[in-house]
């Protein structure tokens, strides 16, 4: 089965362009104002308008309340929503069913026990995405910092709903940690940018090459 990716945090025509042409399965736009990688509704509306059926447009969010859900999806054709935040499994479903579009909960790992909690968002979440626990300080963003977890911690695990699995990857890493994860579906984005919230589109070519080497 070929490796599903998603980039995430395209700001960028040309980023959109490398991951749509280089076969990216999901594009992610952050909402997150704290992110170096936040799109306005009106930029992320023209973005998604280039981006072809068959590929995912994945809307990040951090503990969204409803006002900005509204405002995002009244304005961006969203195919699924990136709850990265400390939502609970009551939030998903709630933001699931009153919007009508498919939900997928980060999961921050460190440990092995940090996997435990995934079990309460399987099948309330259509999705999983496992990315490594931030660092314990005020500037750390939800995701996106750059930082690998031991990979291995997920290998042989099985949940009802697919999986991605996110942090630290980059085009050299990646088929070790595909390896030792197990995974079907990667998430990056630090790792294909030149500068932070900055895509590279030469570097995501290159993490798609490497993904279809895989």
């Amino acid at each position: 089965m070929k490796l599903q990716v998603k980039i995430c945090g395209v700001s960028t025509p040309e980023a959109m362009d490398a991951a749509v042409d280089g076969g990216a399965r999901f594009v992610g736009l952050v909402f997150y104002p704290r992110s170096p990688r936040a799109v306005s509704p009106n930029l992320a509306a023209q973005l998604a308008r280039v981006v072809p059926t068959g590929v995912r447009v994945v809307g990040l969010f951090v503990d969204p309340d409803d006002d900005r859900l509204d405002e995002v999806i009244g304005q961006v054709p969203l195919d699924l929503i990136q709850l990265h935040g400390h939502e609970t499994p009551a939030r998903v479903a709630a933001i699931r069913s009153g919007f009508n579009i498919p939900a997928m909960k980060a999961i921050s790992v460190a440990a092995a026990e940090d996997l435990d909690g995934a079990a309460a968002y399987d099948g309330v979440a259509d999705r999983l995405l496992f990315d490594a626990k931030p660092p314990a300080n005020v500037t750390a963003l939800p995701g996106g910092n750059g930082i690998p977890f031991d990979w291995a911690l997920v290998a042989g695990r099985r949940w009802g709903v697919p999986w991605m699995l996110s942090g630290g990857l980059n085009a050299d890493n990646l088929a070790e940690a595909v390896r030792q994860a197990g995974a079907a579906a990667v998430d990056v984005s630090s790792g294909v940018e030149d500068r932070p919230g900055h895509k590279s589109p030469e570097l995501i070519r290159r993490f798609l090459e490497a993904a279809a080497a895989v």
